[in-house]
């Protein structure tokens, strides 16, 4: 996505009607937005597919590459895109001594906060690989790792997802003229989410809405695999965050169109998406106590009246950018 949105909002305020002192309002809380950052850790198993997702997911041509800065995530890379950071932790499974040092890594990463107090990471997704058999290491990581890191009120913070859904019982039942599973793949991923979040909430207490999805990869010939189901993870990505966050990951997603086409239908993501957009750049520019708005339709039915013409006419730019993004 090449359009700035916090420039966007600027200049929809400085175009606007508003005094002085009503613009300088809008500006401070713009600024204060600007500076909201996000941290999201990636973490599986060796092969799940967690380079692929951070791939399909954001703009990372542009990203800043290194590792952590701390001796204790020395082997976690790190992804620096403007506000948003990304954690990519080492795969586990190859080498038991090796998976205890990265398992404290993490746990590591967890740990820290801000000067408030704040954890760092506002957000842990889980790769599982949809092909494999033997998901030992990734209970472990899960039931060992990361429950006993989190509180009962921070369970939104971890997504558990299912990558590589084409590989699946040897990719035999992927529709590839629609990029999708067949019916017989569906209920085998179905059954496969659903026994992991049994496995896990038997283990831990812990109840998770497990999803599976596909990454999409460069084959050999470079020729770029769509993704299928990519919405639904951004989706759950999104709603998982602050609200006051979501512009920073908002600026930083793939605008490869493609990337987002395929989904299984049960929802209309992309929509939900950019309304959970909008409600952040209504917070950003408005007062949260002033909202009572009902979303859906036109600039998503804010009526001026109620809101401003400087907050529709900002809304209604920023869903236009979003509403371009995902056709």
């Amino acid at each position: 996505m090449k359009t700035n949105i916090y420039e966007s909002l600027e200049k929809e305020i400085m175009k606007s009607n508003l005094s002085e002192a009503e613009k300088n309002k809008h500006l401070s809380k713009l600024l204060k937005a600007r500076g909201q950052k996000i941290n999201i850790l990636l973490t599986g198993a060796t092969g799940s597919g967690k380079s692929s997702t951070i791939n399909s997911l954001f703009d990372t041509s542009v990203a800043k590459v290194g590792v952590g800065v701390e001796p204790e995530t020395a082997d976690i890379e790190c992804y620096q895109l403007d506000n948003l950071t990304i954690w990519d932790s080492p795969g586990l499974g190859d080498n038991v001594e090796k998976d205890k040092e990265n398992a404290l890594e993490v746990v590591g990463k967890l740990s820290e906060t801000d000067e408030s107090g704040v954890p760092i990471i506002d957000l842990v997704v889980v790769v599982i690989d949809a092909s494999s058999k033997d998901l030992g290491t990734t209970y472990s990581l899960i039931n060992d790792i990361l429950i006993p890191s989190i509180t009962p009120e921070n369970k939104d913070r971890v997504i558990i997802a299912v990558n590589q859904s084409d590989m699946a019982m040897k990719g035999n039942h992927w529709d590839k003229e629609n990029n999708c599973p067949d019916d017989v793949l569906k209920d085998f991923l179905e059954e496969k989410c659903k026994s992991i979040s049994s496995r896990i909430k038997d283990a831990t207490g812990f109840d998770f809405d497990i999803m599976y999805y596909c990454a999409g990869y460069t084959d050999d010939d470079g020729m770029q695999k769509p993704a299928y189901n990519l919405t639904k993870l951004l989706y759950k990505i999104v709603l998982s965050l602050p609200v006051e966050k979501r512009i920073a990951i908002a600026e930083n997603l793939n605008d490869d169109n493609k990337m987002w086409e395929y989904d299984d239908g049960e929802k209309d993501y992309c929509d939900a998406i950019t309304e959970s957009f909008a409600e952040t750049v209504f917070g950003t520019i408005s007062d949260y106590a002033e909202k009572g708005i009902v979303y859906g339709g036109a600039a998503l039915g804010m009526p001026g009246a109620a809101v401003g013409a400087v907050i529709c006419g900002a809304v209604g730019a920023v869903v236009g950018v979003f509403k371009g993004l995902f056709k």
